[in-house]
């Protein structure tokens, strides 16, 4: 119970800071889909950039994040050799990828359809250099249970990012793309330079044998996170290339990046949550009551994370306006998106099976055929469906890959998960889905509203009652021992 009490203090820091983070994040999407002219699809330009700076950065961190928290809590291992290993191999790694990309800058910018802006992918190439390069100490942040400092750091580049925006959008009245891209530039690396005296304080020390072993350990971690991230941006790279209309391409994916937003507060709790869970898990891995436990934080990340999509689905007659009304076309998506999100997050939280045995090329396998799926419903049909394709896409591919991770993790390393509890929560959310988008979706505004609040306290109601009594609950559970 301990265990389960830091996991909800960590996760409420992390979470805290995610979730002030992303609702102030969400302050640029109404600033930008409000003051950026829809048929320039410069918001589009902006998603296609951003899916590509995503993937590059699972690359150049090369899946050390989660070697770190391995090799950090073994007794042979020192953290801090192991911090100096990681580090060495995320700078190496960026190094290269800046001497690439400043040297072909010509011909890499017409290749991805920016021939004649060459300056997005400089000033984005350096924001992802600088964002792997603090993956690692954030990384060892989190072993330290530093998250305090990890939240502030967090916290500081949102609200400077924030300010800025609105000096140059609403101020200024600069309102093109440019802007976004040279403010994230400022912001990343005015946070690097907090980092700059930890790592005077690190004794550093490079051993070979320990970065034989945790290459051997990290590359299919970097399979797995190569295919888990073109799991998430793969159909906004794709989208340009295969739909038909190209002048209109960058003004849906434009639509179609805005909506999904709104959707992505389901990654938002899934971070927090991996945050805070990762750390403990392989901390835990020599309990004797590991199984279970592992098996209680699925069962309630599970429904945290349905209570949050009936939330979303619930009170879309307001959310709706934090995009702008040309923007508003793709609503539609937002429920299947956000499905596709808690699938992913299900297949996290499975995923320690293979983690904790070292057999990591498992998830690779699961997260290549996820991917395989994926692409093949973006390439075939995006260019009948548009964007529908691309939330229906994200759909199967975790599907694929969560189900596989189930089956296999079973018969590898079987976890008792209380599938009857899960499946009762999953049946209670489609029932409030299907009234609330169905009958409930009819009503005027202020009645679905008032319509969809009532089922979703129903639906806290049910969890109180059969999963989580008020006095149970860590902080406030005190004021209700005696009740």
């Amino acid at each position: 119970m301990a265990n389960m009490k830091s996991l909800a203090k960590d996760t409420a820091i992390y979470g805290l800071s995610s979730i002030i983070g992303r609702f102030l994040n969400y302050l640029l999407v109404p600033l930008y889909t409000y003051y950026m002219p829809h048929e320039t699809g410069d918001y589009g330009v902006s998603t296609n950039v951003y899916a590509y700076v995503a993937l590059i950065l699972v690359l150049l961190t090369f899946g050390m994040e989660t070697t770190l928290f391995r090799f950090a809590n073994d007794e042979r291992s020192k953290p801090d050799t192991v911090f100096t290993t990681a580090m060495a191999v995320v700078g190496s790694l960026t190094a290269v990828f800046l001497l690439l990309l400043f040297g072909f800058i010509t011909p890499i910018s017409s290749a991805l359809g920016y021939g004649e802006h060459p300056e997005f992918l400089l000033m984005m190439g350096v924001v992802v250099a600088l964002d792997a390069l603090q993956a690692i100490p954030f990384s060892f942040l989190r072993f330290q249970k530093r998250a305090i400092r990890f939240a502030s750091l967090k916290m500081l580049f949102i609200v400077l990012n924030i300010g800025l925006n609105v000096l140059y959008f609403v101020v200024l009245g600069k309102t093109t793309v440019f802007y976004v891209f040279f403010i994230n530039l400022l912001c990343t690396g005015f946070i690097t330079l907090f980092f700059i005296p930890d790592l005077f304080r690190i004794h550093w020390k490079f051993d070979g044998t320990l970065l034989k072993e945790m290459f051997n350990y990290s590359w299919p971690i970097l399979i797995l996170g190569i295919a888990g991230i073109l799991n998430q941006v793969a159909d906004k790279i794709i989208f340009p290339l295969v739909y038909p209309d190209e002048a209109q391409a960058n003004v849906l994916l434009g639509d179609y990046g805005s909506c999904v937003k709104i959707a992505m507060i389901m990654a938002m709790i899934t971070q927090a949550f991996r945050y805070a869970y990762e750390p403990i898990v392989f901390a835990k891995s020599k309990d004797a009551d590991k199984t279970e436990y592992y098996a209680a934080a699925m069962k309630y990340f599970l429904i945290f994370t349905l209570l949050a999509f009936l939330c979303v689905v619930g009170w879309m007659p307001l959310l709706q306006y934090i995009i702008g009304a040309q923007y508003r076309e793709g609503l539609g998506v937002v429920p299947i998106v956000m499905a596709a999100e808690i699938m992913m997050g299900v297949y996290f939280n499975l995923s320690f099976w293979y983690k904790l045995i070292d057999k990591t090329i498992y998830g690779a396998w699961f997260s290549l055929a996820g991917c395989a799926v994926l692409f093949a419903v973006n390439i075939l049909f995006i260019p009948e469906y548009g964007y529908w394709a691309c939330a229906w896409g994200g759909v199967a591919g975790y599907g694929t890959a969560m189900v596989l991770s189930y089956i296999i993790g079973q018969k590898k390393n079987p976890i008792p998960y209380p599938m009857k509890d899960i499946f009762f929560y999953v049946l209670i959310t489609a029932l409030c889905t299907v009234l609330m988008l169905g009958f409930i979706r009819n009503l005027p505004e202020w009645a679905q509203l008032v319509c969809n609040t009532i089922l979703i306290i129903g639906f806290v109601g049910i969890i109180i009652r059969k999963d989580l009594p008020l006095h149970s609950i860590p902080v406030i559970g005190k004021y209700f021992r005696n009740k």
